[in-house]
């Protein structure tokens, strides 16, 4: 039945897939995003053999790719001649996530599967392609430096007013979610619930430094990562 459960899981993300109409190259990537976001998500949930599971559907995606796209890639990634390379990184971290996962070190195996997201990111950013996964990189790499002032004591009074500095570009990020998302995206049902999830928590974290109330805000700081793990989930 579990094994049961995780095809379907992995059926189900990748049917919230849109449509795409890039590039070949560009497309067989996104499609391949749904799996790895699966395999972040399930070692970062600590399920040992859902990690198993999204780990080699997410191998056996990027198998594909590389077996039909690396010796002769189509533009705009045919003038690349990193292109292979960066192909064979992306297999390498999958193996060695892969490995951490057998022997249940999840939690390394999901900071290894963390270096997939930069990589794909890189090598689409060298070759003048973006997509909706950037902003939603983009978001998540701020989100991140705020998670970590989170367990500040914020008690000099610099400490908050730095903070909303980071809270601004957040919100920035997050408008940039909604706006840049394609018209695909825009008609998915769930898309714009998550969206507005993610929209919220910003609006709490900005109240929440206006309150000058240090509590208030690593409270607030703490309610980030829900929201944006779930739309990164589905639509990420």
């Amino acid at each position: 039945m579990r094994v049961l459960a995780s095809q379907f899981f992995a059926l189900a993300l990748l049917a919230a897939m849109p449509a795409l109409a890039a590039d070949p190259v560009t497309d067989a990537m996104q499609a391949a995003y749904a799996p790895y976001r699966a395999a972040l998500f399930r070692t970062n949930s600590k399920a040992q053999l859902e990690s198993e599971q999204a780990i080699a559907q997410a191998q056996q995606a990027w198998k594909a790719i590389s077996e039909r796209f690396a010796a002769k890639p189509p533009a705009p990634y045919d003038r690349d001649a990193e292109f292979a390379k960066s192909l064979a990184q992306v297999a390498a971290i999958y193996e060695r996530a892969a490995q951490q996962v057998s022997d249940r070190r999840l939690a390394e195996a999901h900071e290894t599967l963390e270096q997939v997201r930069d990589l794909i990111a890189g090598l689409r950013r060298r070759n003048d392609v973006v997509v909706f996964s950037d902003h939603m990189n983009a978001y998540h790499a701020d989100m991140e430096h705020v998670l970590e002032q989170g367990s500040q004591a914020f008690a000099a009074p610099q400490d908050l007013l730095l903070l909303m500095g980071r809270v601004g570009t957040l919100e920035y990020l997050a408008r940039r979610l909604r706006t840049e998302a394609p018209a695909a995206l825009l008609r998915e049902p769930e898309f714009a619930p998550l969206l507005e999830a993610v929209e919220a928590s910003v609006a709490a974290l900005h109240a929440a430094v206006l309150s000058q109330d240090a509590a208030v805000v690593r409270a607030a700081i703490g309610k980030l990562k829900g929201p944006y793990s779930r739309m990164f989930l589905k639509f990420g």
